[in-house]
């Protein structure tokens, strides 16, 4: 015979507590969403207190989360534009494409003729699925410095774009196409 149970007993969902750790763990969820750690970390400490070892749990792997998010290094702590850039790499890496982006982004707005970050952001655009975005900021890469056709036919960031015709026109040009126009200003005749 199953028993009942009792009548003033509180089921945990009822529990104020329990309730109360559920909420905040909601809104740490929330702000790290928005990658807004700093605020999310209060939010899972109150959780910490709470009466559910679950939402314990799942609290402190988030609250690491954020803590690792919130002693990446910023921008100022890098010596060169190079190693900042190398930072951003190893996010796009790691599969962390808005920290890279991030990154990105300050390394253009600092130097914006900095051939090599347009094309890390052309590689960035490819792996996100921006193909246009991808093959304007390689385009202008190429026209920065040449020399990156060699490493972007080589450069798996690239590789959902290996079938596209326009970026094999960007990275293998028609040799002839220069001396095509050039001779044809010669060919024309006085009016």
């Amino acid at each position: 015979m199953a028993q009942k149970a009792a009548p003033n007993k509180k089921t945990v969902t009822e529990d104020p507590r329990y309730v109360q750790a559920l909420q905040s763990y909601e809104a740490g969820l929330r702000a790290m969403q928005e990658h807004k750690f700093e605020k999310a970390k209060p939010h899972f400490q109150k959780v910490l207190a709470g009466p559910s070892k679950e939402l314990i749990d799942r609290a402190t792997v988030h609250l690491n989360i954020c803590n690792q998010h919130l002693d990446r290094p910023s921008s100022s702590q890098f010596k060169t534009s190079e190693e900042h850039f190398d930072y951003a790499v190893s996010l796009m890496n790691v599969g962390d494409y808005v920290g890279a982006r991030e990154h990105l982004d300050k390394l253009l707005k600092q130097n914006p003729k900095a051939d090599y970050v347009i094309y890390g952001l052309a590689a960035l655009e490819c792996l996100t699925g921006h193909v246009e975005d991808s093959l304007r900021h390689l385009d202008e890469a190429l026209h920065l410095n040449g020399q990156l056709r060699f490493q972007a036919r080589n450069d798996s960031d690239f590789q959902n774009l290996a079938e596209d015709p326009r970026f094999t026109e960007l990275l293998y040009p028609d040799p002839g196409a220069d001396l095509e126009t050039d001779d044809s200003v010669g060919d024309e005749e006085p009016v």
